[in-house]
């Protein structure tokens, strides 16, 4: 079936500028560090646990490794498995390891070049020190000015420089009382885990906008993580999050906890719709469980009649399990997502972008013949959203009506989410029945603002990209983009 052309005063040129995956908000990174009271192999436990984060970013990957004398240090663009194979990994090795950190990147601000792969070092009065980190320092351009007329030198273009310089130029002050100092000077949505040669240490922004977990094995080494699943992937329990605003640090001594600013929690609502492994708990609330309640308040909000719910996979999945038990129409898997189409198959024509959305997705034949409710985690510019449509219509589709667990975006993150710049945010430019005609749907439906918030429960949450509310605050230029700190 050939779907009519959108009006003319729709911009057709964005349905061609981007290929399947860029259609989404981008994963922010992946933190993870451990600290061990008995020797532990802790190379092959950071690979292990960055692995576990590769979700969060696929850019690049580095891990630091200490044994109390020797500070070894390996980073570079790529996966996890591409950049740590078996050499690389033997070369962070140290038999006596006590502190690790790793990174898992996809960059938010500062470009995807070698130099910004994570961890950052440096050397300082503390000794080196090597820090990772979530998120984004949105007053990072104000404080870097500062310190570059002040004299001070860097060597990457992303805001984490920006902490880590802050940090080691409190030379008066011992390493947490310096990390609690740059924490109260930074403002934004971050989570950091921090390790000179015989401490780890992990801080997360007074309002939680990013998450970060901490964790326990057997042998007593301690863990800190972006979600839970990395604990988990090298043996350790779930202890607690780092509540907002607190600085966490381990050493010989054991856990130690500072609160360094007022607790006002709104951490992202993106975590729970699309970010986070269906299998992670986050500040007490289940991912996968949060996902159905969001489905079933589509279904209660927005209903329809139709033969089959088929989720976009797999963020889709939980969303479409929980519309369809509230709304009694059989839940079905509509779309094949190939586990073997990764995410570096360069697409430069149309032919070749539609081509891999068909390498990614391909219709099942529980589609043919079926009004089908297709639900969704988000769209950003609409072009995947109507390119998946059009799949299940040429499958035999007779309606397809498409339903988003997220209220529509209209604004940017500038806490370490790349959405995209706010004039190619379809929702921010058009209407929602624009955006209908635009995706080729029959109809199209997004869940409210507080329907989002009772779905998920728990703490107040962070909708800035829905409703433009920013809780942890804005840079200077509100149209500030991901290089800003190039040049």
């Amino acid at each position: 079936m050939t779907l009519p052309e959108p009006p003319s005063s729709f911009p057709l040129a964005a349905l061609s500028e981007n290929d399947f995956g860029t259609d989404k908000p981008r994963e922010e990174c992946g933190v993870f560090g451990l600290y061990s009271p008995v020797p532990n192999d802790l190379a092959w436990l950071t690979y292990l646990g960055m692995f576990a984060l590769q979700h969060r970013g696929q850019e690049a990957a580095g891990m630091c490794v200490s044994d109390g004398e020797k500070f070894h240090v390996e980073k570079d663009l790529g996966l996890v498995t591409q950049v740590f194979d078996e050499r690389r990994l033997d070369s962070v090795r140290l038999p006596n390891a006590r502190v690790s950190i790793g990174h898992v990147r996809y960059s938010t601000t500062g470009s995807n070049l070698r130099f910004n792969a994570q961890p950052l070092t440096t050397r300082t009065n503390k000794g080196i020190l090597g820090m990772a980190h979530n998120g984004n320092f949105v007053n990072a351009l104000e404080v870097r000015a500062e310190m570059l007329g002040e004299g001070a030198l860097f060597q990457t273009t992303n805001d984490s420089e920006v902490m880590l310089n802050l940090i080691a130029r409190e030379s008066h002050m011992d390493l947490v009382e310096a990390t609690a100092a740059a924490m109260r000077r930074l403002k934004g949505g971050y989570a950091c885990v921090l390790m000179n040669r015989h401490a780890l240490i992990g801080f997360r922004d007074p309002h939680g906008v990013r998450p970060l977990v901490i964790g326990q094995r057997d042998d007593g080494a301690y863990a800190m993580a972006s979600e839970p699943c990395a604990l988990y992937a090298v043996g350790a329990r779930l202890l607690r999050d780092v509540q907002p605003g607190e600085l966490v640090w381990v050493d010989r001594d054991g856990l130690h906890s500072l609160m360094v600013e007022p607790r006002a929690p709104t951490p992202c609502a993106f975590e729970w719709i699309y970010f986070a492994r269906s299998d992670s708990q986050l500040d007490g609330i289940d991912t996968h469980a949060s996902r159905i309640r969001m489905g079933e308040q589509l279904a209660r909000e927005f209903p329809v009649d139709a033969d089959i719910v088929v989720p976009v996979p797999d963020s889709g999945i939980g969303a479409a399990i929980g519309y369809a038990r509230q709304s009694g129409i059989p839940f079905d898997y509509g779309l094949y997502k190939n586990p073997y189409a990764g995410r570096t198959f360069i697409a430069p024509t149309q032919e070749a972008r539609e081509l891999k959305v068909k390498m990614k997705l391909s219709p099942t034949s529980a589609v043919r013949g079926k009004r089908v409710i297709l639900v969704d985690d988000s769209i950003v510019r609409g072009t995947t959203s109507r390119q998946i449509v059009n799949l299940l219509r040429d499958a035999g589709a007779t309606e397809v009506h498409f339903r988003v667990c997220s209220p529509p975006i209209t604004h940017p993150c500038f806490y370490g989410i790349d959405t995209a710049a706010r004039k190619e945010l379809v929702a921010s430019t058009h209407t929602q029945e624009e955006i209908r005609q635009l995706i080729g749907a029959d109809t199209l439906a997004f869940i409210s603002e507080r329907g989002l918030r009772e779905a998920v429960g728990g703490p107040g949450l962070c909708l800035a990209c829905f409703n433009g509310d920013y809780p942890a605050g804005t840079p200077l230029l509100n149209d500030v983009d991901k290089l800003a700190l190039e040049g």
